[in-house]
């Protein structure tokens, strides 16, 4: 149980994927600027690395290591997220579609986004099993959804602030961003 409880504070805390790892940046910059779009985009994150990380792990175990065609990984977890992404973003336009409208071009991005791969990917070269994978993918999209939330909180607060002209629009994100990551940096070293 306390091994459970490591894997999923280092993933949500001291590996977080955007604010440590700076992986997946796209959506963090781009879904952020209102809170209710970005736990949207956090949930369906969520969603798939959780699902995406069981899939390819049996997927990876069952199949690939059996026949040795390990080398077909990346290809495969790929076709598995592209399919989930499919699933999330049928599934969003059916039941809500605000949501669905508001997350626009950065819903489908989702299959490109290097969290959700490098979540997979990382399960695999660690050697967890099952359980701990599913562990692993769901607090890596709990990780995306805390830091995607609290820089959109941010977000909202400079917009109404008195921002000096030089640093108004990217750079004040980007400060704000760095300011950020460096409170999750100072937990760097407690990891697994």
């Amino acid at each position: 149980m306390t091994k459970l409880f490591l894997i999923a504070f280092s993933a949500i805390i001291v590996e977080n994927y955007l604010l440590v790892r700076t992986i997946g940046v796209c959506p963090f910059l781009g879904v952020s600027r209102k809170t209710e779009t970005a736990v949207g985009m956090g949930i369906a994150v969520t969603f798939t690395i959780t699902l995406a990380s069981a899939m390819t792990w049996a997927l990876y175990t069952f199949v690939l290591s059996v026949y040795h065609l390990e080398y077909m990984q990346t290809v495969t977890f790929i076709l598995v997220i592209a399919a989930l992404v499919q699933f999330v973003e049928m599934a969003l336009k059916k039941l809500v579609p605000v949501l669905y409208s508001a997350l626009g071009i950065y819903l489908p991005l989702i299959t490109t986004n290097c969290v959700v791969l490098g979540a997979t990917i990382d399960c695999i070269s660690r050697n967890f099993n099952f359980i701990e994978t599913v562990i692993y993918g769901f607090s890596a999209g709990v990780g995306f959804l805390l830091a995607i939330v609290l820089f959109s909180g941010l977000r909202e607060r400079i917009a109404h602030n008195e921002i000096p002209l030089p640093f108004r629009g990217l750079p004040i994100l980007l400060i704000s961003a760095s300011l950020l990551a460096l409170i999750f940096t100072g937990f760097a070293g407690l990891s697994l």
